[in-house]
């Protein structure tokens, strides 16, 4: 069953070059019910959104700025997620923003039972990542579009193709606590139970940071992991199933 999802956009904070790409990324995880954006709609920065929200359904929000250096429109896209909370015609929220004031709003918002996934650029501060039960960065979503209406977001989008996350070893040391944590007496993890583990864990973890589009083949291309894939028991799908190959070292040594 799809979640019902409120997607609330930060305009003052987030690049418009993505919109179709992220609306089709947010359409994975449920139905967004509620689309609105949040700005100031008299100021030329915003131009490039009006066409777009047009084609994609989403709600402009008019916010003035009525004091310089504050950010009125971060306060009225709370205000409007707690209104839409106590409704209670959704299970959980998208909030579109690069903004760490938005923190206490994820956390307030997973207290009261809601699914949240943020999605930002890569410039995130982790406090907002982390409130998060999910977080994408925008520059990993797949230009799918053909006709670009600017020469900047084609040049956005191809940069994003191009530059990829290296595994850190501290990813690696990530994946294998994981696959340590579920493992069975023989050191395999099912996969599906490693990629759910690992998303609690650091709720930025997408394999689509380093270039690959799913789970399985990032797995494969760390040569310190073996994947095995098996027949479930009516023999009808294939299961995939994970583990250290130092792990089984040591376990052969003894």
């Amino acid at each position: 069953m799809d979640l019902n999802l409120a997607v609330l956009i930060d305009g003052d904070n987030i690049p418009s070059a993505y919109v179709k790409e992220m609306m089709e990324e947010i359409a994975k995880y449920g139905n967004p019910t509620i689309k609105r954006i949040y700005g100031d709609w008299t100021n030329p920065r915003l131009n490039k959104w009006k066409t777009v929200l047009l084609e994609n359904a989403i709600t402009p929000i008019q916010q003035y700025g009525y004091t310089q250096g504050k950010n009125a429109t971060d306060s009225a896209m709370i205000i409007d997620a707690m209104d839409v909370l106590y409704a209670g015609k959704v299970d959980g929220f998208c909030l579109v923003s690069s903004d760490s004031d938005f923190t206490r709003l994820a956390t307030r918002l997973r207290e009261a039972g809601m699914q949240v996934f943020g999605i930002g650029e890569k410039k995130t501060p982790n406090p907002f990542i982390v409130a998060c039960d999910k977080f994408i960065y925008i520059e990993i979503l797949k230009n799918q579009s053909q006709d670009d209406d600017t020469a900047d977001s084609s040049e956005e989008k191809s940069k994003a193709k191009t530059e990829y996350d290296k595994i850190t070893s501290k990813q690696l040391r990530l994946i294998a606590t994981t696959i340590s944590d579920l493992a069975d007496d023989d050191g395999w993890a099912f996969l599906g139970d490693v990629g759910s583990l690992l998303q609690k864990k650091q709720p930025n973890f997408d394999s689509r940071n380093y270039g690959f589009q799913k789970l399985t083949p990032l797995l494969q291309s760390i040569k310190a992991i073996e994947v095995e894939r098996r027949e479930d028991s009516k023999g009808r799908k294939k299961l995939i199933y994970v583990k250290m190959k130092e792990q089984a070292r040591s376990r052969a040594k003894k």
